[in-house]
């Protein structure tokens, strides 16, 4: 069984800055591609960041230059760090994981979800 636990979501005022943490544990014997997804009320979970085991990372444009991914391989981590936060990054925030567990399965895992609220 394998476990993607997110934090660090809240409430921030608008310009303000989180940091969401991620944390993958379990049956795993590898992580590839990890990232992180939101999900708007009334809209369609949308891409955030994500990055490769090789350090390849993407943004989309509504986020590029105010959001940064990192990851940490030895921890099994991926993290987010968010400034010049905008009342319309308001969403609930999913970690994901493209993973191999130790048993040979290739599986696409997702947290939970944490709330990121950007609001005065």
């Amino acid at each position: 069984q394998v476990q993607l636990v997110e934090s660090g979501g809240g409430l921030v005022q608008p310009g303000g800055s989180l940091r969401l943490s991620c944390a993958a544990s379990g049956n795993i014997f590898s992580i590839y591609g990890m990232g992180w997804y939101r999900q708007a009320p009334g809209k369609q979970r949308e891409l955030v960041a994500h990055v490769t085991t090789g350090g390849t990372i993407t943004y989309p444009d509504s986020v590029k230059g105010r959001f940064t991914i990192s990851r940490d391989n030895a921890k099994n981590m991926v993290y987010l760090q968010m400034n010049s936060l905008k009342p319309e990054d308001t969403a609930v925030y999913y970690c994901n994981a493209a993973l191999q567990t130790a048993s040979g399965y290739q599986i696409n895992a997702w947290g939970q979800g944490t709330q990121v609220t950007v609001s005065s």
